[in-house]
């Protein structure tokens, strides 16, 4: 009877839920309660909850043995000891509900096993709380883009989370949990009605869902396909958008952020007055029939067509000696997005293009000819209209030259008239390298000729676009004329030489020099002469006359006067002072500047003078001088005075050489040095140095390094300790002996000599020898065997591999080794190492057949 009594009261607490629902739970908890009466009873008892509302709590609970009924107290855990509520239940019910709860209240249920008389025999405890009270209605609902909801609502006092039902056209579609408000409910159908309502969860249950509240999400947003039919346009198309009624457009120009929007009830548009060349950001919306907004569209970044390429300026180039060519250059737009491609063509056939430039050549280009030239500018959108220009190329050059009969100095020059010239030139150059340029509108031309000269003539017809190619060229030559540039120089003591531009028509020169006391004449078929025997510091009358067959002599030429060097000084003597010499000599000549020069076979040193003596000071060491005088006037130099000889201190020696002796030893010899006492001799490389200081010319030195270049250097020390640094030729060790020879046979009576070598760029030589024979091989740079055939077995043969030096020879250095080859047959059989000593000394052989 409590068991039903229980029952009716639990289907009322329920009356708030679904019918089937309540039908479900209902036949869960009467599955659980007959299962529980026949389980085997325990002596101790346990309780469990089954199930909390805002209202009511379900408890469970173990059978005890000889109860013969349950009570069930609640009090809130705040107040444990002042109950709120009580429930008896039989001694066979082993589940049972409190009602009259509070919502969203902590309260602690204990459970007693009563006997006979309502003895207590086992008790237990649990706490839980009740579900929190039934929720408002969502408070709003927003379709933020048409595949989610953002909802809001009160938050419940004590919930921990929150569930909301989602139920679509065809019935509940899921629940879904939230933690926080705003919610946002995703993965829904654009603009579809959706039914929500929520319910508030706490630890110990969820309450019942609140009213439903009906909402739509917007239109989907449409899918854009852009392109650019113009330079200032763009077209944007979409597929429909069921059920939208119109559309807005929007396209953002990057960079400016300037914004144009258009509306339409069509799935298309053209949007025109656009920048050229300029990327615009586009998205599109769509208006459903209540006039709310849909889904916006991805953006989609589009560029306009580039614009028509504007200051075009052609011109007529010949790039790096090449065919000449268009130069086609426009206005390079530097806020233009993205590459733009320039394409360049003419109706002669002729086209270019350039990426992100300015300019490009149409080439190969032709005189008189006449180009229609179309610039278009393009990117990924599409290409521009074109930029038409014509443009008229260099004529080509005049022919048909006439030279008409020279009256005195002029002659006149004609030609055929040229298409599309505007203008002639004619360039007139001589042989004395003049030029003279006749410029005219006609045909003809009119220009001085000169004698003695030869004339070579080019006409040029020019435009516009430039000048015409060079055409024939004639040449003509006058009577000779008097030779100009006459240059006198001397060239020793007593010579002169006379120097002169070639007069053009001369076979012949006669060149005369004359002073008071002789003539000395000179002829010769080239513009120069040399005149000899000439006294010295005498001034000479100097002509040069031209001749040929034809016209004979022209003496009408000018003359020239030239003094003669001066004389040589004499008596030269010299006086030692404490810091140098000083020098003097006796002269004759009429005005003369002097300069002493010391030569030394190292050096040489110079003092000047208008007078008769002159000082030389700090003068090195270690030399023997040969001091003269030389007089110097405008006219030129004489003659040294004889020398007079000066010593001075020791210096290095003169000759240093460097002998290799043996790989890792080095002989340095030096020749005799002039007040030097004792040297210290120093080879440095980056691998090491040695030195060494002796008073003889030798010096034996260790340590050296194979295959290595030295600096080689000295310090020469006098008695006194005064010393002289002294630099000599590097010095290249010989190359590294190999390591790991090794002989292996090579097949009948060949062997094969293997080796390793830390230079690639040394001949290696192999000797190999015994008492009765002699063999040898070489292997080119880098190689590292090489084969010897012919070899008579049974015999101990001595090898050795040595690099070859740049002159041939084998370094001697490397060490010999010593091979016994066996006989198999008539062949070679075993070769065994026996090392580098005697074949009476022990030693390991080494197995090295094959």
């Amino acid at each position: 009877m409590r068991f039903l009594v229980y029952m009716s009261s639990w289907r009322r607490q329920w009356t708030e839920e679904p019918t089937n629902r309540q039908e479900m739970k209902l036949l869960q908890v009467l599955a659980l309660v007959f299962t529980c009466s026949r389980t085997v009873s325990s002596s101790d008892l346990s309780v469990t909850v089954f199930s909390t509302t805002s209202r009511s709590t379900i408890l469970r609970w173990t059978r005890v043995d000889n109860a013969q009924s349950y009570r069930i107290s609640v009090a809130k855990s705040s107040s444990p000891s002042s109950p709120v509520a009580f429930a008896m239940f039989g001694g066979n019910t082993v589940m049972g509900s409190v009602n009259s709860l509070s919502p969203n209240v902590l309260y602690t249920f204990t459970v007693e096993a009563l006997g006979q008389n309502r003895t207590p025999l086992d008790s237990a405890q649990i706490q839980t709380s009740t579900a929190p009270p039934v929720m408002d209605p969502l408070t709003t609902m927003k379709s933020q883009d048409s595949r989610s909801l953002t909802l809001g609502f009160e938050p419940q006092t004590g919930a921990s989370h929150y569930v909301v039902r989602i139920s679509g056209p065809s019935g509940l579609l899921r629940e879904e949990v939230v933690n926080s408000v705003p919610a946002v409910v995703q993965d829904l159908s654009p603009y579809t009605v959706y039914s929500l309502s929520i319910m508030a969860v706490n630890s110990g249950g969820q309450n019942q869902p609140s009213e439903s509240i009906t909402a739509r999400t917007v239109l989907a947003p449409p899918q854009l396909s852009t392109s650019s039919p113009s330079s200032n346009s763009i077209h944007v198309s979409w597929q429909p958008v069921d059920p939208a009624v119109s559309y807005t457009v929007t396209l953002v120009h990057v960079g400016s952020n300037s914004e144009v929007k258009q509306n339409t009830s069509y799935t298309n548009i053209t949007v025109s007055g656009l920048e050229a060349g300029a990327l615009y950001t586009i998205s599109a919306v769509s208006w459903d029939p209540e006039g709310r907004e849909g889904e916006p569209s991805a953006f989609i970044n589009q560029t306009t067509r580039p614009p028509t390429p504007s200051g075009i300026n052609i011109s007529v180039v010949q790039p790096h000696g090449g065919p000449a060519g268009l130069l086609v250059s426009w206005e390079h737009l530097e806020d233009l997005h993205g590459s733009v491609q320039y394409w360049v063509s003419s109706d002669q056939n002729l086209t270019c293009d350039s990426v992100d430039s300015d300019s490009c050549i149409l080439s190969p280009l032709d005189c008189g000819q006449v180009h229609n030239i179309h610039v278009v500018a393009s990117n990924p959108s599409g290409s521009s209209l074109p930029s038409v220009h014509d443009f008229i190329s260099y004529p080509c050059s005049p022919d048909s030259l006439v030279l008409e009969d020279p009256v005195e100095d002029e002659c006149a020059l004609t030609w055929a008239p040229v298409p599309h010239a505007e203008i002639y030139v004619v360039v007139i150059k001589r042989s004395d390298g003049s030029e003279e340029t006749c410029n005219t509108t006609d045909t003809n031309c009119t220009f001085t000729c000169g004698c003695g000269l030869t004339h070579l003539l080019s006409a040029y017809a020019q435009n516009d676009a430039g000048t015409s190619p060079a055409g024939p060229m004639l040449n003509f030559t006058k009577v000779p004329c008097c030779p100009e540039d006459v240059t006198i120089s001397g060239v020793s003591a007593d010579t002169i030489e006379v120097i002169w531009t070639a007069a053009r028509g001369a076979d012949l020169y006669e060149t005369r020099a004359v002073d008071s006391f002789e003539v000395i004449v000179c002829n010769d078929t080239a513009p120069v002469c040399a005149l000899s025997d000439l006294s010295c510091d005498q001034t000479y009358s100097f002509k040069v006359t031209p001749c040929n067959d034809i016209s004979g002599c022209n003496r009408a030429c000018p003359a020239h006067s030239r003094d003669t060097a001066p004389c040589s000084p004499t008596h030269l003597q010299l006086h030692h002072t404490s810091s140098g010499v000083s020098v003097s000599w006796n002269s004759t000549n009429r005005m003369a500047n002097f300069t002493v020069i010391a030569k030394s076979d190292e050096s040489t040193l110079t003092c000047t003078s208008d007078g008769d003596t002159c000082d030389i000071n700090d003068l090195p060491c270690g030399s023997i001088y040969h001091v003269s005088v030389m007089a110097t006037s405008g006219a030129g130099q004489s003659l040294p005075s004889f020398s007079e000889l000066l010593e001075t201190e020791p210096c290095c020696p003169q000759n240093l050489t460097v002998e290799q002796v043996t790989q890792a030893i080095t002989n340095v010899t030096w020749s005799p040095a002039r007040g030097a006492d004792s040297f210290r001799v120093a080879l440095t490389s980056s691998r090491g140095h040695a030195r060494c200081h002796t008073q003889d010319s030798h010096c034996l030195m260790g340590c050296i390094t194979c295959g290595t270049n030295y600096t080689v250097t000295m310090d020469a020390y006098s008695s006194s300790g005064r010393h002289a640094d002294c630099v000599y030729q590097g010095f290249s060790s010989s190359a590294c002996c190999p390591s790991g020879v090794r002989v292996y046979k090579n097949g009948g009576t060949s062997l094969r000599v293997l080796w390793r070598s830390s230079s690639s760029s040394s001949h290696m030589q192999v000797q190999m020898s015994s008492t009765s024979h002699n063999f040898s091989c070489s292997a080119s740079p880098g190689g590292s065997s090489c084969d010897i055939t012919g070899v008579q077995c049974g015999e101990v043969y001595t090898v050795l591999v040595a690099p070859v030096t740049a002159g041939g020879a084998v370094v001697p250095f490397c060490h010999h080794r010593l091979f016994s080859v066996t006989c198999s047959g008539s062949d070679v059989g075993t070769v065994s190492y026996r090392g580098k000593r005697s074949l009476n000394d022990s030693r390991i052989s080494e197995d090295l057949s094959s």
